[in-house]
Parts: structure tokens; sequence; C-alpha cells
């Protein structure tokens, strides 16, 4: 139907006559010669109807905004003065001589370059937010990092395999979406949580080099960065050392944000402990654009009066740290309260601030507090609600107060994470990563003996505060599988029943394998600069994990749940 795109017409195509599908964007009648901007997810084309073709002109009185067209048209030079630089097609329009209306629309729910649209009518009317150009870059710039992402993988022998949706039901820290089977009374499937046990099942297989652009699947409260469905880049090689798999996927994030975005990531992304990121950043993630730093006050707290400080100090599990921020005394009384008001969002009960009016009366005189009196001159919360509250904390003032590097750009790799993070609730260890997470060399005996301070062979890559992505060297020993099972206080009968095929897979010659797993779409959303992963992904859910264009999740009819074996239990709503 058409010969151009709009968004490709330019001075190129001077004098000739093509023709043109879209949408019209806008429509203006100037004084008996009408423009209409004709729009296509290329761009768009300025068109000009001239009453001296009455048909089209007659045509183009009764096009509104948003109707389907089909127009033939000549190129030309746009008269002196009219010239727009800001669009490829600026410097030509198009003097029409037919216009066919293809289609016409009601008026949309909103107006296309509207800024100021809830979130909620835009979901509700997807297909037509997904028109605006800021979404449509959105969406091309996530086909474009996929493609190129893919095209790494091939060209460096990985092989893309599919693997199941419907799969067995193993809890992963997350709920897992049931699914039930007709054919088995009683019975469910689950949606993956992540292809982890078929791609290390595909390792012991023999395919080497796997990867899959796939969907997973989470019931879980939700965030601006998360969604009940989201899409992963998932990687598994065989006879690669944790160094060398870090080092391929390295180069693979490097080479797409060079091809997709013109931007030159560091040669060699810096790599720090789990250790020090928290002790210095409180984050596994941190933004290493902010120059902001944690300082530990634990050892100096131990003996002050204010028991507040004392008690955490002295605590196994407490830690007391300060984040110093240059001309902080500057900052206001209300946006300290804002702050406090903050961190509480992480488990922090309050927050608490030292003025420093004058370095050398480190006194009342000189410091400003409404705890200055009970601390010596030598110098709240568990250790985790310190560091995700301090470090959430300092990426917003960092940000907030201009107290970062310039950097647009700033990768690095967070390694030699802990095996296991106590679960004080159950009193229990609880795996960091997952129970299939290796350890670094020379740990094997500590996840019998003291499993707090055995190490794995776990990677993050983290951009500007985000984690991109994350694997792990697995285990392919069943003697050391079985230490770390002992260690998480999982029997051998709840391990056979949980991976029981996996278990006795790992059994039959599997190789050293380890792999990792990007989020596609956050990591899209970061290279966007949008501000929910909702912006990238066609058709997201609410945070509600509701689809409001397809009204889904929806009521199904009793002969479905009879084919099912399901009957809905009513709650009890009195009282």
């Amino acid at each position: 139907m058409r010969t151009h795109y709009c968004g490709e017409i330019n001075s190129q195509h001077i004098a000739q006559t093509v023709t043109l599908c879209g949408w019209a964007h806008r429509r203006r009648d100037h004084g008996g010669v009408i423009f209409i901007d004709l729009r296509d997810r290329t761009g768009m084309s300025q068109i000009v109807i001239d009453p001296d073709t009455a048909e089209a002109f007659a045509n183009a009185e009764t096009v509104r905004n948003e109707f389907v067209l089909k127009v033939v048209c000549k190129v030309r030079a746009r008269p002196e003065g009219t010239v727009n630089p800001n669009i490829p097609t600026g410097e030509v329009e198009m003097l029409a001589s037919e216009i066919e209306i293809l289609n016409p629309s009601l008026t949309p729910p909103f107006m296309l370059d509207d800024d100021n649209l809830s979130e909620t009518v835009r979901l509700e009317h997807r297909y037509i937010d997904l028109r605006r150009p800021a979404m449509q870059k959105n969406l091309m710039l996530r086909y474009r990092v996929a493609k190129t992402l893919r095209d790494f993988l091939d060209v460096n022998g990985f092989i893309e395999v599919e693997t199941p949706m419907l799969t067995r039901s193993t809890p992963e820290g997350a709920r897992d979406y049931l699914v039930p089977s007709r054919v088995h009374a009683g019975m469910f499937f689950a949606l993956p949580q992540s292809p982890q046990l078929f791609k290390q099942l595909l390792m012991v297989a023999g395919f080497d080099r796997y990867f899959q652009i796939v969907k997973c699947f989470r019931d879980e409260d939700l965030r601006a960065d998360r969604q009940p469905e989201f899409t992963q880049v998932d990687i598994e090689t065989s006879f690669m050392s944790e160094e060398q798999i870090m080092n391929i996927v390295e180069e693979m994030i490097r080479q797409m944000f060079k091809s997709v975005q013109a931007v030159e990531l560091p040669a060699a992304f810096p790599r720090i402990s789990f250790a020090e990121a928290m002790a210095k950043y409180g984050s596994d993630k941190p933004d290493m654009r902010v120059t902001l730093e944690i300082t530990e006050l634990s050892d100096v707290m131990k003996d002050v009066d204010f028991k507040v400080f004392s008690g955490a100090a002295n605590m196994e599990s407490g830690r007391v740290a300060a984040l110093r921020v240059p001309n902080g005394a500057a900052i206001s009384r209300s946006e300290i309260d804002a702050y406090t008001e903050f961190v509480k969002i992480y488990g922090a009960k309050g927050l608490a601030y030292i003025k420093i009016n004058d370095i050398t009366q480190l006194n009342e005189t000189g410091l400003q507090s409404p705890i200055v009196k009970n601390i010596h001159a030598k110098a709240l919360q568990k250790t985790k609600v310190v560091n995700e509250a301090l470090g959430a904390l300092r990426a917003k003032v960092g940000h907030e107060k201009g107290h970062v590097d310039g950097r647009a750009w700033a990768p690095l790799w967070v390694v030699d994470f802990p095996m296991f993070e106590h679960d004080e609730e159950n009193n229990r260890w609880a795996a960091l990563h997952h129970p299939f997470t290796a350890p670094k060399d020379g740990h094997e005996d500590m996840l019998t003996s003291n499993p707090g301070v055995a190490l794995s062979k776990a990677y993050d890559m983290v951009i500007n505060g985000w984690e991109v992505g994350g694997g792990s060297v697995r285990i392919h020993s069943q003697v050391v599988q079985s230490k770390v099972f002992d260690a998480l206080n999982i029997s051998k009968e709840e391990a056979q029943e949980k991976f029981g095929f996996l278990l006795e897979a790992l059994q039959y010659g599997a190789p050293p394998h380890g792999g990792l797993a990007f989020g596609l779409d956050r990591l899209v959303t970061l290279m966007a600069g949008a501000e929910s992963i909702r912006d990238v992904i066609a058709f997201p859910k609410t945070q509600r994990a509701q689809c409001l264009l397809a009204k889904a999740p929806n009521e199904v009819d009793e002969k479905q749940l009879r084919e099912l074996h399901i009957r809905i239990r009513q709650q009890n709503t009195a009282g």
C-alpha cells in the first residue's frame, strides 16, 4: 500500500511521487490550505492539501486526529523560513494528490502529546498510549537491545533453547503462579520463576553454551521495578570459570551499549566485594556516581551514654554508621524531617543528625544536634536496617545535593557474596542467591563448621545503582550440594521432593558450569531513562498485578471450574 515510511522522507526524495500510510497526528487549516502531520512508527511527514485537488481537499476537510490515511503525494522542498531542523523530515513537505481515509477514529481518550496523563488512563487504553513517540522509542530500544544481545551470543557460540512454561512448583523465594491440571485432578503446574533447573540440565546434557530471552513469573508484592511477569536474558555455560563468565558477559554489555546508544563503557568494570559495598555504601548495588561514603562508628559508640547507639553498637547483629555530607549544614530542618520519613520506608525508626558548625570544637558549641550531649568527643538499629536505610539515603542525598562525579554511566561488579543470610524469623540459614550456588574454593568445609562466613562464587553486575544482572558458578558435586542442603536445614526427603530430578541428573557426569541472568526490562528502563519498567513493556500489569486493558484477572464460569476440579471458597465477610 505504501512506498515509503513517513519518517524516512528527506531532501533526496524531492520531486518524487510517494505513497504514505499512517495516522493523522494533527490537522491544521491555514486560509484554505490544509496541513496534516501524518505519523507512523518512524516519524512524521507534513502533508499539504491544496484546494486545486478538489477530491483530496474534500477528504482532508473531514480528517480528524488518529484517522488512518493513505496519501499519494509529491515531495517538495519546504518554503524558505518554514524548515524544521528538529525532525528528520523537516526540509521537505508532501503535496497531496490523493487522500484515502482507510479508517476513521473516535476522539481518542487523550492527546498523544499530553505529558500529564494518569497511568491508569494510559494503561486502560494502552494501544493509544503506545502510539506516543516516547513509548514507540522505548519499545524500539527494547527490540534493539534484545537483538544486539542475541547477535553477540550467537557469534560467541551460544545456542537458544526454550525451556518449559508449565513445570513443577519449586518455590525460590517468591510465591509461584499455579496452573491447575484438568487431566490430573487436584494437581498443579507452576509457571517458572526462572529457568534455573532446566538450564543446569542443559549443561548436564552437553549443550555447553545456552541462552534464552524468556518470560519468568513471580507472585509477589510489586514495586516500580517489578512485574508479575518479566523477561530475563538467561545465560549458562560449561567449563568456564567465574572470571571467564564475568568477562564474556561484560564484553556483551559493553558492545551492546556501544551499538545501541553509542556509549563507551569502561574497558574493564571495577569490582568490589559484597562486604566493601555494604560497609561503604550500605547497598549491594551502589550507585558509584555518588561520591558520598558511609562511615563506620560501631566501635566508638560502644561506651557512649546514649543507649540507642551503645545498645546497637554492642549487639552482634547491630551497627552504628553515619553518612558524611559535605556542606550538609546548609540542609534545612524540614529537609532533615523529610529524609527521616524517607528512611522509615526501609525499616529505620528515625534518623539522627549532627551539623558541624565549627570543626575545632567537637562539643555542644561546635556541633548542632539534639543528641550531641549524649555522645563523648571520640565519637540504631540492626545492621540490615542501617545498611538499607543509609544506602538509600546516600543515593537520594547524593543526587539531590549534587554529590556526584559527573559520569553518565558507572558500571561495576559486586563479588564475593556470602553463601547464606540468617533468617531470624525461622532461626535458620537461607541461601542468599539460591541453593545451587557454589562456594568459593576452600570454603566448602565452612558450610558445615561456620556457614555464616562462607563466601560464594556469585556476582552481580550493577549500573548506576541498578542490579541489571546476577549469577553464579553452580554446584556440580553431589557432596558439596549435600553440605549446602544441610546448612539450609533441608532434609534429604525435602531436597528429593523439591529438586529430585536435578539432583539425579548431577550424578550423571555433570560438568562444572555457571551462568548469569540479565533483567531485560530493568536494563532497558535504565537505558531509556524511564521512571518505571512499565514504560518499556508493551502491555504491563499495575502495582496490584492487574491488566487494566484486558481486565485481567477475571472470573471464569462454573463449567471451566468443574473441568479443573476447583470450587471457589466464599470469603467470610461477617464482622
